[in-house]
């Protein structure tokens, strides 16, 4: 019998779909073409802009956290597009159910940025409603939302709100996670309850590569995408640093999970130009030149050289949209600042709807315990 090494085993490289080149420049594909055939100059104009002010709003709170306005923040740099074109697929009634690192999943969302900036600087616990957005409060347990999304998606199933072909009725779910999620048991066991009832839910997944400090190849011996198929279900790899891929990627995924033909993997192979969180320092553990080759993909570059060579916007039209970044940042730098900070004992207002006699008692005890320092320095 003839044993395999590892090394022998290992498939070729997967295909990436990409529309766009690092240098702009449109890549016709014969599938993906058709599901942005719609796609207009408005429609990309409007998608830059979304690159351009999540990346601000991310910048703007990690210079905050510096300052220390901020407890912590996940940067999302080098994600945008992977965020933006997925987003962007979703419809109003599609629900979406983040980690903690996607701003400007959010903002698409209309999510206001402040109230992002509340939970990092720890004056509330997530204060937009996701019913109203669809965009559920961030997870900081690592795949967690995984198997929320699923439950959630099996509702969705129950409901009948998948399959009648009604494109203001059929709702999809998708979930986001790294690669490093993808060793959490959550994530296995979301990916064979989702299989086995058929979900309507697409696992998105931004391979940015490193999970903290742990190199992908930690993480797998083959493509993330292709752990679908041992589960089930179709999966497919593309470029997270194309707008456009994203888009035509992330249609095709939610429109299965709507037409009640469920659920999908996308592993958008990205890269974190940034540190992990603020925490950390990514110099300890990678190499520069590794961050400067994934510097010439920039997804915000990627977008503007094909706008440019294609006259889909001029000069004029991106210094508008630096102006409303810097706008917008000084907007949300004096809205972070002026946040108040919350009654010690409002812990206690969002356990349980109506408070059990023990929560009713701590409270009791933590007021009397803060009352004893304004005792002291009546004293």
């Amino acid at each position: 019998m003839t044993v395999e090494t590892a090394a022998e085993a290992t498939p070729p490289e997967p295909e990436l779909v990409q529309l766009l080149t690092p240098e702009g420049e449109r890549v016709p594909h014969e599938h993906y073409d058709s599901l942005i055939a719609d796609v207009t100059g408005d429609d990309i104009r409007a998608m830059y802009r979304d690159l351009v002010l999540g990346r601000r709003v991310d910048g703007e709170a990690v210079a905050l956290q510096r300052q220390g306005e901020l407890g912590l923040w996940a940067s999302l740099l080098g994600q945008e597009a992977a965020q933006v074109g997925s987003a962007r697929a979703l419809r109003a009634q599609d629900h979406v159910f983040p980690t903690y690192r996607e701003h400007a999943v959010a903002l698409c969302r209309g999510v206001d940025p402040v109230k992002l900036l509340a939970l990092f600087r720890g004056v509330d616990q997530g204060s937009w409603d996701p019913d109203e957005t669809r965009f559920h409060l961030y997870t900081i347990v690592i795949g967690a939302q995984t198997l929320h999304a699923t439950g959630y998606a099996m509702g969705v199933q129950r409901d009948g709100a998948i399959g009648t072909g009604d494109p203001d009725r059929d709702t999809a779910v998708i979930a986001y996670f790294g690669d490093g999620a993808t060793s959490q048991g959550d994530v296995n066991e979301a990916f064979i309850w989702a299989s086995v009832v058929n979900a309507p839910v697409v696992f998105f997944c931004q391979n940015n590569q490193w999970a903290i400090s742990e190199p992908l190849e930690r993480q797998t011996r083959v493509p993330l995408y292709r752990r679908a198929a041992g589960f089930g279900f179709p999966g497919v790899r593309v470029d997270g640093n194309d707008v456009l891929a994203c888009l035509a990627v992330s249609r095709e995924a939610l429109q299965r999970a709507r037409d009640g033909e469920g659920p999908t993997l996308v592993e958008a192979f990205t890269y974190r130009m940034g540190a992990h969180t603020t925490t950390d320092d990514p110099t300890r553990y990678r190499l520069n030149a590794e961050l400067e080759h994934w510097k010439l993909k920039d997804p915000i570059e990627r977008v503007k050289a094909h706008m440019v060579r294609s006259d889909l916007a001029d000069q004029a039209f991106f210094d508008s949209v630096e102006q409303d970044a810097e706008e917008l940042a000084v907007n949300l730098r004096a809205a972070c600042r002026a946040l108040p900070d919350p009654a010690p004992t409002s812990i206690f207002d969002h356990v349980y709807v109506e408070p059990t006699p023990d929560l009713v008692a701590q409270r009791e005890a933590m007021t009397t315990y803060l009352d004893s320092f304004a005792e002291e320095v009546a004293r």
